[in-house]
C-alpha cells in the first residue's frame, strides 16, 4: 500500500511566494571571510562565492518553528506521513555571477514527490527547484533540492 495519496500527490507543482532580496558588498565579504573563499574578488566584495545565495534566502524563524531536527518548517511542503528527513542531494547551477546591488528573486517549486521501497521500510523522496533571477527576469541559478524522508 502506498503512503502517497491523490491529496498528497496533487501538491506537485505547488510554488511558493517570491522572495526579494538585495546584494550587498559587505554581505558578500562576511560570506567569502567565512566560508575561506579567498579569492581576492570575493573578499573585496565585487562578486559572491558560490553558495553565497543559499543564507541569503534562508528564513530566519523562532526555535519554536523549526523541527525536532533543527530544520525550519516548509511551508511550501505538505504534511507528509513520514517525518525523519536526509539529504537526497542538491544539484546547483549558475547561470550568471552575483555581484553587489543585485536585487534577486527566488521562487520555490515542489516539482516530484515519489516513493521507494528502501531496507528498513517505505521512503518518500520530494524535489524542490527553487528559481533565483535577477530584476530583468534572466536567470541567475537552478538549485534542484532532493530530500528523502523516512
Amino acid at each position: 500500500m502506498s503512503l502517497l495519496s491523490p491529496e498528497l500527490l496533487a501538491h506537485i507543482g505547488s510554488k511558493s511566494e517570491p522572495q526579494r532580496e538585495i546584494v550587498t558588498r559587505r554581505d558578500i565579504r562576511k560570506y567569502a571571510v567565512a566560508t575561506g573563499s579567498r579569492q581576492r574578488k570575493y573578499l573585496d566584495g565585487d562578486q559572491a562565492p558560490p553558495m553565497f545565495h543559499v543564507p541569503l534566502f534562508w528564513d530566519v524563524v523562532e526555535l519554536n518553528q523549526l523541527t525536532p531536527d533543527g530544520v525550519s518548517i516548509d511551508s511550501l511542503l505538505p504534511k507528509f506521513p513520514l517525518e525523519k528527513a536526509m539529504a537526497g542531494g542538491l544539484k546547483i547551477e549558475y547561470h550568471k555571477p552575483i555581484r553587489p546591488g543585485d536585487w534577486l528573486t527566488s521562487t520555490r517549486t515542489l516539482t516530484d514527490i515519489y516513493e521507494k521501497e528502501g531496507r528498513s521500510g517505505s521512503l518518500i523522496f520530494y524535489e524542490v527547484i527553487m528559481d533565483v533571477v535577477n530584476d530583468d527576469q534572466e536567470l541567475v541559478i537552478r538549485e534542484k533540492t532532493t530530500r528523502i524522508l523516512r
